[in-house]
């Protein structure tokens, strides 16, 4: 169905962060640093929501509102309401985005986006990843299945998956061949790849998955766990200690809220923000990251599960 987009700056508008659980969700810092820096007079807000009660959640949703942000475990079950989707959320299947928008006959409908990829694409990026030949992902939600797309966009030939049941992680060996990866779906007791360049753990936050890794790899290897709280999580504390590289899901976290809110500006997550750079610098100050992505304090952030 044919959409008019156009920029949303001038009126009040409202917005928010959808999930279970989602009270101590960081996406409000970010969202209000970011339009306070565009100078746009807007809320951000966060509800707990569930699949259940997710329909009547959105159906009364006045004209105020632009769009929202979706956690688990709405990034799946939010498909069916969507008039339509980007490309990188019909190839992963997950929509962390949606935009309330309107077809050209002014009728409301939704439309769902998936900036999970660039987060990730992007935190790895700036936080000094290089060549990028394997990855490792360890767990097979819907992070996952925008990690095995990140892989591909960073450049990686080979990705194993590692997830305790490989029979239910067998749609993410059929996504990575769509990307144009080989693929290994793995028992996260039989170890990790020690030849991966990358591992990112798709895990919630605090679960040790048991699974073991080489010293050479822990420190050759940057590490991404994309939850962060507790933080350091069990993965990243064993990093650390054997003298790897660790980024934080708030990296992750930022750099996918950026593209969210070029979303809600303009419709268009390929448009950049007016002044983008002094956006992004005031989002990642205010979850205490530098443009790396490694923190600038010691404040722990809470967030029980991934977010992003």
């Amino acid at each position: 169905m044919p959409v008019r987009r156009t920029m949303h700056t001038a009126s009040s508008r409202t917005l928010a962060v959808l999930g279970s659980p989602i009270a101590h969700s960081q996406s409000p810092a970010l969202h209000s640093a970011a339009y306070a820096e565009l100078g746009l007079d807007w809320r951000y807000e966060r509800h707990d929501s569930v699949p259940a009660a997710r329909n009547e959640f959105i159906a009364s949703r006045d004209a105020r509102w632009r769009g929202l942000s979706l956690t688990m475990p709405l990034k799946h079950s939010v498909l069916p309401l969507v008039a339509s989707t980007d490309r990188v959320a019909e190839l992963t299947g997950a929509v962390n985005t949606v935009l309330f928008d309107e077809s050209h006959t002014g009728e409301r409908i939704l439309r769902g986006f998936n900036t999970d990829v660039a987060g990730i694409v992007r935190a790895l990026r700036a936080g000094g990843l290089g060549t990028v030949r394997r990855a490792q992902i360890v767990g097979g939600g819907a992070t996952a299945a925008s990690a095995v797309a990140a892989a591909a966009e960073l450049g990686a030939e080979h990705v194993t998956v590692s997830v305790r049941n490989p029979q239910r992680a067998a749609g993410l060996h059929e996504l990575a061949r769509q990307c144009g990866l080989t693929a290994e779906i793995r028992r996260i007791v039989d170890g990790s790849d020690p030849s991966a360049d990358v591992v990112i753990s798709t895990l919630p936050g605090g679960v040790d998955s048991g699974m073991s890794y080489t010293r050479e790899l822990q420190r050759r290897a940057l590490l991404l766990d994309v939850a962060y709280d507790p933080w350091p999580s069990p993965i990243a504390s064993e990093w650390s200690a054997a003298g790897g590289a660790v980024l934080s899901g708030l990296a992750m976290l930022v750099h996918q809220a950026i593209l969210q809110v070029r979303i809600f500006v303009s419709g268009d997550p390929l448009q950049p923000l007016e002044h983008e750079e002094r956006v992004l610098t005031a989002m990642l100050a205010a979850v205490d990251l530098d443009g790396s992505g490694a923190p600038t304090t010691d404040k722990t952030h809470s967030d029980a599960v991934p977010e992003s």
